[in-house]
């Protein structure tokens, strides 16, 4: 899941193309690229469960991948050759669609019978740093501050009910696929444990995984 997968403002994204290639040319880089595989048949199944519930999900077919997925897919496929990947994309509806979203994804996930892993991808505070893309806003670190908090608490309400105002002002890009995997993981007894969080360019990187 990627914020740069096609975004919708009335609809989630999901990708069915049959194969997916990317390269980081743009970023100065023209020796690494790679192609790998789609899944349309758990895209269509996705769409069609979300159809019949009257859950706005748009079904795409593109067969080039956001650099935000690329990065991801390119270190996952490093260790996993034989890697299928779905790219899906959030909305701009409510963080509790978001949530709704992601149940909908774990009962798609638990039916299929397959070994899935899923990623979250997205930046947090974009406002950091007096030299950061957005002009530097103190609602920023307050944002990414209480976000990790609240993970380390495992406090899953809390985070959906952020106030909106800050998400706002923090010009983050990684909120709503985290409620999406939230929405996912709703009712699993989980641990996050944070790698490591950064803002060397005034954006912020969290990493961490959640234990299960």
């Amino acid at each position: 899941m990627s914020p740069h997968e096609g975004r919708y403002d009335d609809a989630f994204v999901v990708n069915a193309h049959t194969s997916f290639s990317t390269s980081f040319e743009e970023f100065g880089d023209s020796v690494t690229s790679l192609t790998v595989p789609g899944t349309p048949d758990l895209a269509a199944k996705i769409s069609h469960i979300g159809n019949q519930g009257k859950f706005p999900i748009r079904l795409i077919s593109e067969a080039k991948l956001s650099y935000g997925t690329g990065v991801a897919v390119h270190y996952l496929t490093t260790h996993l050759p034989n890697v299928h990947i779905l790219p899906i994309g959030f909305s701009n509806a409510s963080p509790e669609d978001h949530m709704q979203f992601g149940r909908l994804l774990k009962d798609v996930i638990m039916e299929s019978g397959k070994n899935i892993a899923v990623i979250s991808s997205g930046d947090l505070a974009h406002c950091l740093t007096k030299d950061a893309p957005i002009e530097y806003n103190e609602r920023g670190a307050m944002f990414d501050n209480h976000l990790i908090d609240l993970l380390q608490k495992k406090d899953v309400a809390a985070i959906a009910q952020m106030d909106p105002d800050i998400v706002s002002q923090a010009h983050e890009c990684g909120y709503r696929t985290l409620l999406i995997l939230l929405g996912i993981m709703e009712n699993m007894d989980f641990t996050f444990q944070k790698y490591s969080y950064e803002y060397p360019y005034g954006v912020g990187y969290l990493v961490g995984n959640f234990v299960i």
